[in-house]
């Protein structure tokens, strides 16, 4: 597949599953009690963050797969396997123990827990057709989990409990499920599985990890966290503000996880660097339209979204949209060090992730939520600024000793890496 029809592919792919992300949460919004929604809005917020170490432990560290086409197949084939037999013992532990727990949130995360394989097993194969230059093969696959997962939650009767869409959410991505696999299975047939390679030393997936935990579920924390001090309102002003940027979140996302298979097919480093900064232009860009679209929409269409939630949301939006343009540029920015440099990456995001969060407090200090969404931005503008001053560093010196990009610089993670495929 040519550079230019993989790259429409995986803009479709993203948009497709941007569309069924943020359709799920309308959906449920409209059919659930205000305080129904809470819970499940809390439950999508737990998947998000167990997706997003999946995505940053094995589809991550995947798609910056290069070598023999054997050695790739291996690691795909493995990367299913990992994800299907920790998604399941992770899923097992949460649904024995807080089924055992009162309350609706535990009963919740309970089905959450016994649904977790089918959905984390089908969003991992994605990654094996992004790392086997196969995007319009995920692209079908979430064709299929819109046109399961919406029609599933709509015919649910209205007043539905939080238990009971998690778990008609969960089950809509079977059908995808069988699909991704009918479609992996040809093109990894007769290569060995070998999960224990993603346990290794040297394994890439621990530094996204970490990456992670502080650059995205850190965020995700402190918002909680802010719950303890701050109004209810503050709160669901944020979280719904946040919900209607979904389809970004998405893109940014997809932009680090299935940027690197498209971004090493171009020779140069220069080449590689020209293509995110249009990238980041362009994502910046979009972001700024979504939110002029969202402070444009009349009440009466915000309340339709959102409902109660939407007057004290609405008034974010012009500080979260300048956020969202700040993040793709520093998106950007960071998918570009992690293909010329995987290990550039973690020290900028632990520094600012962390300088964030404390805008975003002192913001709710100085100017109560409205403060808060502000801090967000400055911080995620610093990040931005500190990722693009790392590239220009990175590309005037020298790779270390030994390394090519993309590959790890200590020579003990190198042999590892190596050995598993990686680099």
């Amino acid at each position: 597949m040519g550079t230019r029809l993989a790259v429409l592919c995986s803009v479709a792919d993203q948009g497709v599953s941007a569309l069924t992300n943020i359709v799920v949460l309308v959906v449920a919004a409209r059919l659930s009690s205000a305080a129904g929604f809470s819970v499940f809005s809390l439950l999508y917020t737990v998947f998000a963050v167990l997706l997003g170490l999946f995505v940053a432990y094995v589809g991550q560290a995947l798609v910056l797969e290069r070598g023999e086409p054997a050695a790739v197949r291996e690691a795909c084939r493995s990367a299913v396997a990992f994800t299907a037999w920790a998604s399941a013992a992770i899923g097992a532990v949460m649904a024995a123990v807080l089924f055992l727990v009162p309350g609706g949130t535990a009963h919740g995360l309970a089905v959450l827990g016994l649904v977790l394989p089918v959905v984390l097993v089908q969003d991992g194969m994605r990654y094996c057709f992004s790392t086997l230059r196969l995007p319009h093969c995920a692209l079908a696959a979430d064709l299929v989990r819109l046109a399961a997962a919406v029609p599933a939650l709509a015919v649910q009767p209205p007043g539905s409990g939080p238990e009971r869409l998690i778990a008609v959410w969960g089950l809509s991505a079977l059908p995808a499920l069988a699909v991704s696999a009918a479609l992996l299975a040809p093109r990894l047939r007769g290569a060995a599985s070998d999960p224990r390679r993603l346990l290794r030393r040297g394994h890439l997936g621990r530094r996204f990890v970490v990456e992670f935990a502080v650059g995205n579920a850190s965020s995700q924390l402190a918002v909680i966290g802010l719950g303890l001090f701050a109004s209810p309102l503050a709160v669901g002003a944020l979280r719904g503000v946040t919900t209607l940027f979904g389809p970004m979140n998405v893109l940014f996302n997809a932009s680090t996880g299935f940027g690197p298979p498209i971004l090493n097919r171009y020779p140069t480093a220069a080449r590689k660097v020209r293509a995110t900064v249009v990238l980041a232009i362009a994502l910046s860009a979009v972001a700024a339209a979504w939110a002029a679209v969202l402070i444009a929409l009349p009440d009466r269409l915000g309340r339709e979204l959102l409902g109660d939630t939407w007057a004290a949301s609405s008034a974010l939006l012009p500080a979260t949209g300048s956020q969202y343009a700040a993040i793709a540029l520093g998106t950007c920015a960071l998918l570009t060090l992690r293909v010329l440099r995987p290990r550039a990456t973690l020290p900028i995001q632990v520094v600012f992730s962390l300088l964030s969060v404390a805008a975003m407090l002192t913001g709710y200090a100085l100017g109560g939520v409205l403060g808060a969404a502000w801090g967000l931005c400055l911080g995620s503008a610093c990040k931005a600024v500190a990722a693009w001053l790392r590239i220009a560093v990175v590309r005037r010196s020298p790779e270390p000793a030994g390394a090519e990009a993309g590959e790890p610089d200590a020579a003990g993670d190198r042999d590892d890496v190596t050995r598993s495929g990686q680099g």
